[in-house]
């Protein structure tokens, strides 16, 4: 099916559903600031992440607040369209944004690490202290440490992950474009939830473009915990129509729940037996960013629980939390759906301190997954807040036999998105 642009929220609401939300939280022990008065300062927000979540939410409550973003890169490089990159669709510097946009909007932007999150204030890692009346995380996803016995962080040059900002995901391309003749690239694919589902096999597919460009007689074997994945069909009828017998898939039935990565054989484990690779891309586990648990917003879960509403931490009250380290219920881990968390938060923040109508809160996220040049598949579903965190209200799917046509046009709708969702992002 067809979906056009970026998906957008809208938020429309009143006077008294704020008050209604307001009363609702004070009953739960939350404290809100009273709102500004005339001739006070500005209510301050520290947002501490300048990705899609952090961003968006610093540019939305720009106008209204004193906004100070705290990004330790002069530069942000999406992960999202990264596997575009990696297929030669997309120039890698087309991945590249800088804080021009952002900083435009009156939003101070301070670069440095975030260490902490006092009462009140946060704490760079030089000791500074960066008082506010709201917080608002935005750290995107660590990998869980120990997820892939015989991997760290340290053999990222010989087996790279490139699925966290900065991970260079040029590596990606350039193990598989030196793959030896009729050689085997493995991809070991992440348990749920994680980041973006869908883009490990879509990171696949690029891969295996490439090779059957360069490389027709090579080999894609995935390995994956997951019995099964975003967009099963659609993936194994594109890989069937473009890359025939080239990819394979271990699944749990083959033991993939015991997985151990022998970096210096070039080797994966599955459940005791060696499966020999030229090169390995590993995508591990997954979990929300340092500075969440720092903050103490995370739950044993590893994830940092909000409530739907205004995305605030259930945990701190003076906190809110977007993007992929958040768990609000429900909605994926995906840039879509960090911007559409943003915009509630960010409602939510000015409302409070203003004494601003509150919005009634709406979410949606939207996906393009490329399995070949002109052919790619999406993904939409839009989200209201439920008992238990996020529900799906509308939902939009490829079909698997659609016709070529529809595909292209989801190509091209697909680069559209990239340029409206980074226009927003980042001015």
């Amino acid at each position: 099916m067809r979906m056009r642009g970026v998906a957008r929220l809208h938020l429309s609401g009143s006077e008294a559903t704020r008050r209604q939300v307001l009363h609702g939280l004070t009953a739960a022990g939350v404290i809100l600031s009273a709102p500004a008065v005339i001739g006070q300062a500005r209510p301050r927000v520290v947002v501490v992440g300048g990705g899609a979540g952090g961003a968006t939410a610093a540019r939305h409550m720009a106008e209204t607040l004193d906004v100070t973003l705290v990004e330790p890169n002069p530069v942000y490089r999406s992960c999202f369209f990264s596997n575009l990159a990696i297929g030669g669709f997309v120039a890698f510097d087309a991945l590249a944004h800088d804080y021009t946009g952002v900083t435009a909007t009156g939003v101070r932007l301070i670069q440095a690490r975030a260490a902490g999150v006092d009462e009140g204030a946060v704490k760079l890692e030089d000791g500074t202290q960066l008082a506010f009346d709201r917080c608002v995380l935005a750290p995107g996803i660590a990998f869980r440490e120990d997820s892939l016995p015989g991997w760290s962080p340290s053999d990222e040059e010989r087996i790279p992950s490139a699925y966290m900002t900065g991970g260079r995901p040029e590596r990606i391309r350039e193990q598989i474009l030196n793959l030896p003749e009729g050689g085997t690239w493995c991809l070991v694919a992440p348990p749920d939830p994680s980041r973006c589902p869908p883009a490990p096999y879509e990171r696949a597919s690029m891969a295996a473009h490439l090779l059957k460009q360069n490389n027709p007689r090579a080999k894609i074997l995935i390995v994956d915990p997951k019995a099964k994945y975003a967009k099963q069909a659609l993936f194994e009828e594109g890989w069937q129509e473009h890359y025939t017998g080239m990819i394979d898939r271990l699944g749990p039935d083959f033991g993939t729940g015991n997985l151990e990565i022998r970096p210096d054989a070039m080797e994966v484990v599955v459940d005791g037996m060696a499966e020999a690779a030229d090169a390995i891309n590993v995508i591990p586990a997954q979990q929300a960013g340092a500075i969440a648990h720092l903050a103490g917003v995370t739950d044993d879960t590893g994830w940092a629980p909000v409530e739907p509403t205004a995305m605030r931490s259930r945990l701190r009250p003076d906190v809110h939390v977007v993007g992929d380290a958040a768990h609000p219920g429900g909605i994926p881990k995906a840039a879509s759906a960090a911007v559409s968390e943003a915009r509630v938060a960010a409602a939510a923040i000015v409302a409070e301190l203003t004494g601003a109508p509150l919005p009634e809160p709406s979410y949606a996220s939207a996906c393009w997954s490329a399995i070949a040049g002109d052919d790619s598949v999406s993904e939409a579903t839009s989200f209201r807040p439920g008992p238990d965190g996020l529900e799906a209200v509308a939902h939009e799917i490829s079909q698997t036999g659609e016709d070529a046509a529809v595909r292209r046009a989801n190509w091209d709708n697909a680069f559209s998105w990239y340029a409206s969702i980074t226009a927003e992002i980042f001015g």
